[in-house]
């Protein structure tokens, strides 16, 4: 997620591809990179959502009335990545 008015949301407005990198914490581990489009899914329907990714991440959260209005308040906005490719597709 991230706030509608940071360059991230913007930029992704103006250009919807992405690449993402997800590294190990091993100098040489294992690492994939996912290649795709981005939706920015905004509020009111990002609301749910959010509560979803917050679960996903961190478990229930203390008080989900104050969660939903600090992220009204923030504009708070998710990113949906529709994966077209991932790898790597050989291994080195």
């Amino acid at each position: 997620s991230t706030r509608e008015t940071a360059m991230k949301a913007k930029n992704l407005e103006r250009d919807p591809r992405v690449a993402l990198c997800v590294l190990s914490d091993a100098f040489f581990g294992d690492w994939i990179q996912l290649d795709g489009t981005a939706e920015i899914v905004r509020l009111p329907d990002a609301l749910e959502l959010l509560v979803e990714y917050y679960r996903a991440v961190a478990g229930e959260h203390s008080d989900w009335d104050d969660y939903r209005s600090a992220m009204q308040r923030d504009r708070r906005v998710l990113v949906r990545i529709h994966v077209e490719r991932a790898g790597p597709d050989r291994s080195g």
